[in-house]
């Protein structure tokens, strides 16, 4: 028993420096290098189909299908097991992605067939996936396995919920001479529709609105029309214009293109920038009143209507289009037909009715004794932007009594200028030329201690407050009637 002891233990003993050897060799990457040998090899005793998947078109449009596959390879536990893996944070602050890095392979199986993957280097309008796969293999894998990473890359990506921005960038911007024009980051704005300050009636309507768009398809394509939808957002600065695109976009879970006018160069290059958008998408403008007040010569009146509902705007569907306006009777009404917008949205300054929810989401209120007289303050024609008194409301969260006080002072100030501005003949409705009324600051008065600046504001808010309408919510069909008839019901 002494005897093989002492053997067992020799044994142990000598194989020790190989066990050692062969964990030194696997650190030095000997073994990878044998293992990329053998499988160079066995490509040479096998026929192999290549097939490459460009993440843009000749037409610089994006490829929907490298975007799936990307996808899909972040969740292959080959690429985790892989010598050499990008590493990337994700959505959320402690999210990890994997990418794939040039040059290395990874490798894949479907129904018993050996598959391999590489990212192929360049600039960024040549980046590609590579699929390598047997010859004798392809006819029957192919196609479920595209298959398989549709299926797979939907349920990661309707697991995550991601949304994304894109923005346009302009010529100098641009990472090479025809590169893409978008540049893409996580959307993580926390506005939904039920956030927004909004009438209840109007959030329902429009709600209702995108709900029905969503399962339309089949009846857009029986009238032979493109599956779009476009609103129009008009309203005073800081009403909640741009949070309601942003709660649009969450809403239906579409990425969003934020469209800069003034980076576009010419009518083509805003068609070109259309054309690399692609479904399920809400593309939005904002301020367009005031670009096209501007009269600007790099893009006309006509490049922005077709690219509205011109022939361009019909190469992709299943989008969203909005654009926002702080006064949408300032320009040319051919902008505005109905048939180019569907659904006009008006977005006024603060009423009680508004302030009530902005005191319930900031300040968890939903009664105070201050009501009353905030209440009366209003009803006296007293009117503030949702924005300026949920900035008032934020600064003062820690004392709810402070900040309704200092919203009440605000209002005050508010309506003071307002029989001010009446007393001295401030024209307030309609009677100006569109360049005095784009001139606040030329208003004065001799009477007052504010400032002309002070003026010029109180001025824009009251003409604004002024042009609000009953009905705010127009649904379009096309034609006038069909536009009366909707409003009535």
């Amino acid at each position: 028993m002494m005897g093989s002891g002492n053997g067992l233990a020799l044994l142990l003993a000598a194989a020790l420096p190989a066990l050692f050897l062969l964990r030194l060799l696997y650190r030095t990457s000997l073994l990878h290098k044998l293992a990329a040998l053998l499988r160079s090899v066995e490509d040479r005793c096998h026929a192999y189909q290549h097939y490459r998947i460009p993440q843009y078109s000749e037409h610089l449009q994006e490829n929907q299908l490298y975007r799936k596959v990307s996808t899909y390879l972040s969740s292959l536990a080959s690429l985790d097991g892989s010598d050499f893996t990008n590493l990337f944070s994700g959505v959320r602050s402690n999210d990890v992605v994997l990418r794939l890095d040039p040059d290395r392979p990874v490798a894949d199986r479907f129904l018993s067939a050996p598959l391999s993957w590489a990212n192929e280097a360049g600039g960024p309008e040549r980046r590609a996936f590579v699929l390598k796969i047997r010859k004798r293999d392809r006819r029957r894998v192919l196609q479920p396995y595209l298959q398989h990473i549709f299926q797979v890359s939907d349920e990661i990506e309707q697991k995550k919920n991601e949304v994304r921005l894109f923005m346009n960038l302009d010529g100098g911007d641009r990472p090479g001479e025809g590169g893409p024009r978008w540049l893409s980051v996580p959307f993580t704005h926390p506005a939904t529709i039920d956030t927004v300050v909004m009438d209840p009636e109007l959030k329902g309507k429009v709600k209702s609105d995108l709900e029905s768009f969503l399962k339309s398809k089949q009846y857009y394509h029986r009238l032979g029309r493109v599956w779009k939808r476009s609103y129009l957002l008009h309203g005073a600065s800081g009403t909640g214009k741009s949070s309601f695109a942003a709660a649009v976009a969450k809403f239906l879970e579409y990425d969003i293109y934020d469209v800069d006018l003034s980076r576009v160069a010419d009518d083509s290059d805003l068609k070109a920038l259309l054309l690399q958008t692609t479904p399920r998408s809400v593309i939005v403008v904002e301020d367009l009143d005031r670009f096209l007040e501007r009269k600007s010569t790099a893009v006309s009146l006509s490049g922005v209507l077709s690219f509205m509902d011109g022939i361009v705007s019909c190469c992709g569907e299943e989008r969203v289009m909005v654009f926002t306006m702080n006064d949408k009777d300032r320009i040319d009404q051919a902008v505005t037909r109905p048939g180019r917008i569907d659904v006009h949205v008006h977005f006024p300054l603060c009423d009680f009715s508004a302030f009530k929810g902005l005191a319930s989401n900031y300040l968890g209120l939903k009664e105070h004794k201050l009501f009353p007289q905030v209440e009366e303050i209003f009803q006296a024609g007293a009117r503030l932007s949702p924005a300026h008194i949920g900035e008032i409301m934020i600064a003062n969260r820690s004392s709810p009594t402070r900040a309704l006080k200092t919203v009440i002072g605000a209002l005050q100030s508010s309506s003071e200028g307002r029989e001010v501005l009446s007393k001295n003949g401030a024209t307030l409705t309609g009677s100006r030329s569109g360049r005095e009324a784009a001139e606040p600051a030329s208003v004065f008065c001799r009477e007052s201690v504010h400032t002309v600046r002070e003026f010029g504001k109180l001025y824009g808010l009251l003409k604004m407050g002024s042009r609000r309408r009953d009905n705010s919510m127009d649904l379009s069909s096309g034609e006038k009637e069909g536009s009366k008839h909707e409003a009535q019901s």
